[in-house]
């Protein structure tokens, strides 16, 4: 099987600090594949590298094509979506307008996501759709920011910590959601702490450590491997 993001000996830098140590990964068509590992490992900068936001050396392949040296806005007009931890919503713009600006334009095929299956999906972002963003709570900001990354009908989505200060219904909510992402033919890459939720719904999962890959397996495989559950994620 082809994978459709392929990540090799992918190093990062912030400045002269060296943060990434040649990390391989990838994840296939219709695939949830988790990043998991403690704050400050490298998790978030594998996904901005991956994305054109820091400075990086190595390979990103996605659709077979080479990422490494392309702007942002170039990755994302490729099909690969970014939902940072951060939100980055516009405050004073209400969840339409903010969804609205989601939207590519001159895509020459119809799109798998409309304004109706955002509002089906979360009925709360429905009855708030003429609020403006910034006066929501977190877990409103949090699906908002979901859904504007969706309008833009990616292939993969790549989402940090998605479950971060949200109250354990919402966490369910934002599960199901990538469920269904899922089911629709997008493939995500999820970078998550939680790993009760990680477990759950990912069919492999990558676990990090000081800037490196040091396991990949699937969920049960991770159940089993009571050292490096210890070592690498666990308090």
């Amino acid at each position: 099987m082809t994978a459709l993001l392929e990540i090799k000996d992918l190093n990062a830098f912030y400045g002269k600090s060296h943060v990434l140590h040649g990390v391989d990964l990838h994840v296939n068509q219709s695939e949830i594949v988790s990043l998991l590992g403690r704050n400050g490992v490298g998790r978030s900068t594998t996904v901005k590298a991956t994305m054109g936001q820091v400075h990086a050396t190595g390979s990103v392949l996605f659709k077979g094509e080479q990422m490494i040296g392309l702007k942002a806005f170039q990755i994302a007009h490729k099909g690969l979506g970014y939902v940072p931890e951060n939100r980055d919503i516009f405050p004073t713009l209400t969840v339409e307008q903010n969804l609205i600006l989601g939207e590519k334009s001159g895509q020459n095929r119809t799109p798998r996501w409309s304004m109706e299956d955002m509002y089906q999906m979360f009925p709360r972002l429905k009855e708030r759709r003429n609020t403006p963003a910034g006066v929501m709570s977190g877990g409103e900001q949090q699906m908002l920011t979901l859904c504007r990354t969706l309008m833009g009908d990616p292939d993969l989505i790549m989402i940090d910590e998605p479950t971060e200060g949200l109250a354990p219904k919402i966490v369910e909510l934002v599960g199901e959601y990538l469920k269904e992402l899922k089911n629709r033919g997008v493939s995500v890459l999820l970078v998550e702490q939680k790993l009760a939720i990680a477990l759950e719904i990912s069919q492999r999962v990558y676990v990090m450590g000081h800037g490196s890959i040091v396991f990949e397996g699937t969920p049960d495989d991770l159940r089993a491997n009571e050292k490096i559950r210890q070592e690498w994620l666990e308090v």
